[in-house]
């Protein structure tokens, strides 16, 4: 039985994400505890204890549920707006049977040539952007055997 190999634990996850400011958050706090247990003389941690007060209090003037719900709207608003601006085919697809009207094989060949073009071109900007994409079509022969590209 073959184990897994240790980097693939870490694809996708948030430790992945953040390990560097963790990091640096604890060699920062652990240099601080240091500073402050054995470095400092009993006037020296009475004036940081006044500092420390003083950043307390002024952090509570703000509430943290208020920032973290607008750092929250924020962001699905940002990610709303990228997402409408996503072009869809299907509206393409409206267009072209309202300015290309009619039922005869030229027409429809021509519609449909035209939202082939669109979805490939779809395709193509959306390889180097997903990963999904990126994994359902990882050659041209894949976008060929799927019928969006006739070789």
């Amino acid at each position: 039985m073959q184990s897994r190999p240790v980097y693939r634990k870490w694809r996708g996850s948030v430790y992945k994400l953040v390990w560097r400011e963790l990091v640096a958050y604890l060699v920062l706090f652990y240099s601080i505890n240091f500073i402050y247990r054995f470095a400092l003389n009993a006037n020296q941690r009475e004036i940081f204890e006044r500092i420390r007060m003083y950043f307390n209090q002024k952090t509570e003037a703000i509430p943290m549920s208020f920032v973290l719900g607008f750092y929250v709207s924020l962001v699905v608003k940002r990610w709303w707006e990228q997402y409408k601006l996503l072009p869809w085919p299907d509206t393409l697809a409206l267009f072209l049977n309202a300015g290309i009207p009619g039922g005869d094989e030229r027409q429809r060949l021509m519609r449909r040539n035209i939202v082939r073009y669109a979805v490939l071109a779809y395709v193509i900007t959306l390889q180097r952007v997903s990963l999904r994409v990126k994994k359902r079509f990882p050659t041209w022969q894949h976008v060929v055997d799927s019928g969006e590209l006739v070789s």
